[in-house]
């Protein structure tokens, strides 16, 4: 019974995941700014950390969700780095 429920919501969130993901791509390559460029790469990886998730639920895998937490994880460093970048113009100590 709860294996149909999720494959029926899955019916619909896949489609709307793949919608955003496109979304986004169309946006990191045709950014007016790096800001836009940034932005988008940021929901790209947090996107996918939350469908991987999604999917470990789903198979019951712990593999995944530890992918995704580093994904997570490299998506926000990657924010703080280029946030300091744009702020002082070098990365360093």
């Amino acid at each position: 019974m709860l294996e149909s429920a999720f494959i029926t919501l899955m019916k619909f969130v896949i489609p709307l995941y793949l919608l955003a993901f496109i979304i986004y791509a169309v946006r990191a390559f045709k950014g007016p700014t790096i800001v836009d460029i940034i932005l988008a790469v940021d929901c790209l990886s947090f996107d996918i950390a939350a469908f991987m998730l999604i999917l470990a639920v789903y198979f019951k895998s712990a593999f995944l969700i530890s992918g995704a937490i580093t994904l997570a994880l490299w998506a926000y460093l990657l924010d703080i780095y280029i946030a300091k970048h744009l702020v002082s113009k070098e990365v360093g100590v």
